[in-house]
């Protein structure tokens, strides 16, 4: 399948009202896409896609308050979307909520609100992404977490509701690619990012949360997402670090159970500060920024994921199969 250039692309982005959904929305119209930006921030949305209009001098932004966990609004989004622009070529599910605290302390209500947004609200928008993109092609990308593939205590129900993410984009990709439907679907799975994420996070534990390093820009995440945008990928991790973790947590389980049982709970906390009790779980912040307040250092760029990106790496794995078969025909000779 050969896919729009960005420029030539109307990308639909949800949870853009900030960090990595609104940088996302700046990266894109900065290299001439147009995109529809849904959050449930309506005033906030709606100033920061009047900024990209203004300073880009054209209308190439679109403000769509709606809530994804709500079954009807990605279908408002589409028409939103149609209207304005005459389609849609790029859909991409990033809103997601979370809480932080023990699994024994967090309430099955905020439980159930973390899936209402993180696995219904992408389940929500594919669906309506497969009815508008099956005949004219184009790209689903949802925004998962490295946390799909290993879990992390204080935070075992954003790693749930992403487990649950990552098995419906596979299944989701495989039907599509059964179908022949001209859609490819990739999921990008982010490591620890500056984003406002520990601020809107429910918390339940005693101190303000934060990112346990090593942690990368917002940035990063958009680039991945608009190279995908152009030219998709089954699936890629942001940041090199969260690339080692799973790979250690797939080769060995228990080791990666016992490094994050005497790491996380220490290092997902700042003992320096209390929990802050304002949080955007069933609420929508009333703020927009890219940026989080992590007091560490943050990666800019990550070199391998720009590898796995770039024409080499994905050649790489062709390379692989092609020595792996050369390799059975020798061995059978």
């Amino acid at each position: 399948m050969r896919f729009k250039k960005l420029r030539d692309q109307v990308l639909v982005i949800t949870g853009a009202s900030s960090g990595i959904g609104l940088t996302t929305a700046e990266m894109a119209v900065a290299r001439g896409a147009r995109v529809v930006m849904a959050a449930r921030s309506g005033p906030e949305l709606a100033r920061a896609a009047d900024r990209l209009n203004r300073e880009r001098g054209r209308e190439c932004a679109l403000a769509v308050a709606i809530d994804v966990s709500d079954p009807n609004a990605a279908e408002r989004i589409a028409e939103r979307a149609q209207d304005a622009f005459g389609g849609i070529d790029t859909w991409i599910n990033n809103a997601g909520v979370s809480v932080y605290g023990r699994i024994v302390d967090v309430p099955l209500a905020d439980m159930r609100r973390v899936f209402e947004t993180n696995f219904w609200g992408t389940v929500n928008g594919c669906r309506v992404a497969l009815g508008v993109l099956r005949e004219r092609g184009g790209v689903i990308i949802n925004v998962g977490s490295v946390v799909s593939d290993f879990a992390v205590p204080l935070q075992g129900i954003y790693s749930a509701s992403k487990h649950a993410v990552k098995g419906f984009t596979d299944a989701l990709r495989m039907e599509v690619e059964a179908a022949g439907w001209p859609i490819a679907v990739t999921l990008v799975k982010p490591g620890p990012i500056d984003t406002p994420y520990t601020e809107h996070a429910r918390n339940y534990m005693e101190h303000e949360a934060k990112h346990q390093p090593p942690v990368y820009s917002p940035e990063e995440v958009a680039h991945a997402i608009l190279r995908c945008a152009e030219r998709p990928v089954r699936d890629v991790v942001v940041g090199g670090g969260s690339r080692m973790m799973t790979a250690i947590a797939t080769m060995a389980p228990r080791l990666a159970d016992l490094y994050m049982e005497r790491t996380a709970f220490a290092a997902q906390q700042r003992s320096d500060r209390p929990a802050n009790d304002d949080d955007s779980l069933f609420e929508p912040s009333r703020e927009s920024r890219r940026r989080g307040n992590y007091p560490g250092r943050v990666m800019r760029r990550s070199t391998y994921t720009r590898a796995v990106l770039s024409d080499v790496g994905r050649a790489a794995p062709l390379v692989a199969i092609g020595a792996l078969i050369a390799a059975s025909v020798a061995a059978r000779k």
